[in-house]
């Protein structure tokens, strides 16, 4: 009988074929750099921290004495705050007292959601590539996990990656009870459209399922990308769960305060799990976000600041001889190592930092499995693409483009 636990190593492809358990990608991928020096673009975080304002909102609730257990379902002053913010972006009305549950980060958030809504018999769709916390969730809750890829047009590689709505129709059936989407999308940055959304929207209807949203990177989006919640579009607030945060809106990954908002039944259901996981966490951060969630400018800023770090990284990939999707938001940009000689981009990667002194992440681990146990068909699709970061600073990005470039010596 296999343990939930190894369900869930198995989801997020850490059990190995003798049965041990390794690390994830990412941590292998940043010993990596750590032990050769090279320049980390594998993992996904800020190596600058966000404004020295909010910061100093924080300090001030620490000494203000918000250091005991906050509210289960957050603060008052912060659920005020993101209804205010759907409001005002979104015209989303929410009621901040029944319908807003604050998170310890939207991967706590995502979490509990699966775990009061899906079960045994149930199917969660999610795209394909998917972040690996979408997949343990879903073997947590002891659902089955159903994808729908998305793809590159090779007659108009520079759309990026769509959503494959054939797939779509085919996979979201009588027995899904979940359709968990992310967009601004990672690994791709691919930022659905109005479109595509309608479709996921449609099939929802059409299935009595409920959509549960990952829109950490809303505020992230470039050029004339537009961030669309689902719970926006006609009939949708009544059956969309929309989970976000504040990590990468303001580069305070590690304060771990993230949100959801969705009907007031559905977050009953969800807080009554929630209360007994982290009951409550970080109420000075908690009151610090609260006061920045009032000031569009900030997300604004580092938008337009990451917009120009994107261009200069997909400028030196392609330099180097990789094909570049150009993301439409989040923090990555994919990159084909084909165009260079390399088919496999887990062994690519293994190799990058004694080939170029830096470090991506393969674009295979955010893929499943087939029901032999080998690569699922996006998988394989996908084997010689490479996730790099692009949320660092402008000499470390420079100085990384510069050793890439060794590739096409």
């Amino acid at each position: 009988m296999t343990s939930r636990w190894q369900a869930v190593a198995h989801a997020t492809g850490l059990q190995r074929a003798d049965g041990t358990v390794g690390q994830t990608i990412f941590a292998e991928m940043t010993v990596l750099a750590n032990r050769t020096g090279a320049i980390n673009l594998g993992q996904g975080y800020p190596d600058v921290d966000g404004p020295d304002a909010i910061r100093e909102l924080a300090v001030d609730a620490i000494r203000a004495g918000h250091n005991q257990y906050a509210p289960g379902d957050g603060i008052p002053a912060l659920r005020t705050a993101i209804a205010d913010h759907q409001r005002r972006r979104y015209g989303l009305t929410v009621d901040p007292d029944s319908e807003v549950l604050v998170t310890t980060g939207a991967t706590e958030a995502i979490a509990v959601t699966l775990l009061a809504l899906a079960g045994p018999g149930d199917e969660v769709v999610t795209l394909e590539p998917f972040y690996d916390s979408h997949a343990a969730s879903i073997a947590m809750t002891g659902a089955t996990h159903v994808t729908v890829p998305l793809r590159v047009d090779p007659a108009d590689p520079g759309r990026g990656f769509r959503l494959d709505r054939a797939a779509l129709r085919a996979a979201v059936g009588p027995r899904t009870r979940l359709i968990l989407v992310n967009s601004p999308h990672n690994p791709t940055g691919t930022v659905l459209d109005d479109g595509e959304l309608s479709a996921i929207a449609q099939a929802a209807r059409e299935h009595d399922a409920i959509v549960v949203t990952d829109e950490v990177y809303e505020h992230l989006v470039f050029d004339d990308a537009r961030h669309v919640p689902i719970a926006s579009l006609p009939g949708m607030a009544d059956r969309t769960v929309t989970i976000s945060s504040a990590g990468k809106t303001f580069s305070f990954t590690g304060w771990k305060v993230g949100w959801l908002h969705g009907p007031a039944h559905l977050v009953t259901a969800i807080r009554t799990v929630k209360q007994f996981v982290t009951y409550s966490s970080g109420p000075p951060f908690q009151h610090a976000i609260a006061h920045a969630l009032t000031d569009d400018s900030v997300p604004q800023r580092l938008a337009a600041t990451l917009a120009t770090r994107r261009d200069l990284l997909c400028e030196g990939l392609e330099r180097a001889g990789f094909g570049v999707s150009v993301p439409r938001g989040t923090y990555f940009v994919v990159a084909d190592g084909a165009p260079l000689g390399h088919e496999d981009g887990a062994e690519l990667c293994r190799r990058l930092p004694e080939l170029a002194g830096v470090v991506g992440v393969p674009v295979s681990a955010f893929c499943g499995r087939a029901s032999d146990g080998g690569p699922s068909a996006t998988a394989r699709d996908l084997a010689s693409r490479v996730r790099f970061t692009f949320v660092k600073r402008e000499p470390v990005l420079r100085e990384a483009v510069e050793r890439l470039g060794a590739l096409s010596v």
